[in-house]
């Protein structure tokens, strides 16, 4: 039998997806420490991360 007539008889069945298990590991490069703190050369990381000691030593951060 082929699969044609697999599904003319029995359908389509839908599942839902298999759940992923986070394990703790970081999928993106912003949250990554050597990207935070601009150490892999990135003229733009190391902006941006100048930008977060900025904000994270004003005074309303502070507490």
């Amino acid at each position: 039998m082929s699969d044609f007539d697999d599904i003319l008889e029995g359908g389509i069945v839908f599942r839902k997806a298999p759940k992923n298990e986070d394990n703790g590991k970081v999928k993106t490069k912003a949250k990554k420490k050597k990207y935070i703190t601009g150490a892999h050369g990135s003229g733009s990381a190391k902006q941006k991360a100048k930008y977060r000691e900025q904000r994270a030593n004003r005074k309303s951060q502070r507490h």
